[in-house]
């Protein structure tokens, strides 16, 4: 009879979890596995659309097309292709069962799990204790590219929810999964998913950042490019050095870094961070010869900015910047805006989901959870900013993101898959899966 029903206790959900540990683990190492650097996402996303298919959701993977999204609030856009680029989401839809079968309390509020497939660079292999998609195991740590950023936080939400199947029990309302491409450099995946309709009452991102997040910078790319004029090293006077040009367009824009940072004018929830907007000179390339004046130099930035402030004022002052040394010295020079372009948002830390979330935590890990901003963006804005779906980021604690032997903990990893699975269970309610 379906008024016998007896759901699963806090303490068994995060049983189950510790019981599907080897598997988490394993799962991960399979995902981390994966080359998933930008424009070689296919193989990861087809992993995943395999994990999701074994859980018996619908899925769909779709291409990314930007006239889609060109025109969207929070597009970045992008000097290279798109083609095979896909997106991968998968749907849990309840049907509709008696209330007697739902659990008592339950909000039955959907959700969506959002999580990026792509991965940055790795820099030289030497540098590495081991090859950095070959991952390996120790001292409790998983080691890898992108096995922090974000690929544990994937495999977190997939086994989270699997926990709660396997003990017979799925949401009572809608969830979504979605692995995206180009978190990295654009947002474009997840805006790509809220374009093509896929919405709900709140979103959960599971970053590497093992507290709540409460709001996070605003992120800018651009390219300059600065012309010089080509000579002989013997009449170097003859020619113009396109890269110390550029180095002087440099120093102007580190100027304007550090006006940006001073303590008046920093955002109320950044003041506890010495230099919290980062101006980082990402890639450089220059010159054609070692005994020749360059003819061309080109740089790419990457500059942080606090949330609230305008994208176009962004865009203006560093080009004022740019502009005012160049013509100082009589500078050439080009600038292109490619890659993020990026707001920065805050966090609604007393909305519902901030609270059933901390509150998910105190249950499983028997302390507050902590909570601070974050000196870099996610794909959290596209939540917040332009659809009005309130997000959370949240996720195992790592190391040496975008650095040298990469790594998550696995403690970390098994537990904030403990608290997912028992937000799910509370956020979403639970109702036996054999009605499904």
């Amino acid at each position: 009879m379906s008024n016998n029903i007896r759901f699963p206790t806090k303490d068994e959900i995060i049983a189950k979890v510790d019981t599907m540990q080897a598997e988490a683990v394993e799962k991960l190492k399979q995902l981390v596995s994966f080359d998933s650097l930008l424009g070689n996402e296919q193989d990861a996303q087809i992993f995943m659309q395999e994990i999701f298919n074994s859980l018996s959701l619908n899925v769909e993977r779709f291409p990314i097309v930007l006239d889609d999204i060109k025109d969207l609030p929070g597009f970045s856009p992008v000097n290279w292709s798109y083609d095979g680029k896909d997106n991968v989401v998968a749907q849990h839809t309840p049907p509709v069962v008696a209330s007697d079968m739902l659990s008592k309390g339950s909000q039955g509020k959907s959700l969506i799990f959002n999580g990026h497939i792509d991965v940055v660079p790795t820099g030289r292999e030497t540098l590495w204790s081991k090859h950095p998609f070959s991952p390996y195991v120790k001292d409790g740590r998983l080691y890898g590219r992108g096995s922090g950023d974000m690929k544990a936080g994937v495999m977190a939400f997939v086994i989270a929810y699997k926990a709660l199947k396997e003990l017979g029990f799925v949401p009572s309302a809608k969830v979504i999964f979605q692995t995206v491409v180009e978190e990295e450099c654009t947002g474009n995946g997840t805006l790509a998913c809220l374009a093509r309709g896929y919405r709900a009452d709140a979103a959960i991102i599971p970053e590497p950042f093992p507290f709540l997040v409460t709001g996070q910078v605003g992120v800018v790319w651009c390219n300059v490019t600065v012309q010089g004029k080509p000579a002989h090293t013997l009449e170097m006077e003859t020619g113009i050095n396109a890269i110390d040009a550029a180095m002087y367009l440099v120093s102007a824009i580190r100027d304007l870094e550090k006006s940006w940072n001073v303590k008046e004018k920093c955002h109320p929830l950044f003041k506890q961070f010495p230099h919290p907007l980062g101006f980082n000179l990402g890639q450089i390339q220059g010159g054609e010869w070692t005994s020749s004046v360059p003819s061309e130099c080109s740089f790419d930035l990457r500059a942080g900015f606090f949330p609230g402030t305008p994208l176009e004022t962004v865009r203006n002052s560093i080009t004022q910047a740019i502009d005012e040394a160049a013509k100082l010295k009589k500078i050439t020079y080009q600038i292109q805006w490619n890659g993020f372009q990026a707001e920065g948002s805050t966090m609604d830390v007393n909305g519902d989901l901030m609270k059933q979330l901390g509150s998910s935590y105190k249950d499983v890990m028997g302390k507050e959870v902590p909570q601070q901003p974050i000196l870099c963006t996610t794909d959290c804005r596209f939540f917040d900013l332009y659809y009005n779906i309130p997000s959370a980021c949240f996720g195992p604690e790592s190391t040496h993101i975008h650095g040298i032997d990469e790594s998550v903990s696995l403690e970390s990893y098994r537990d904030i898959t403990r608290v997912l699975a028992c937000f799910i269970a509370e956020w979403c309610g639970l109702q036996p899966s054999s009605s499904a």
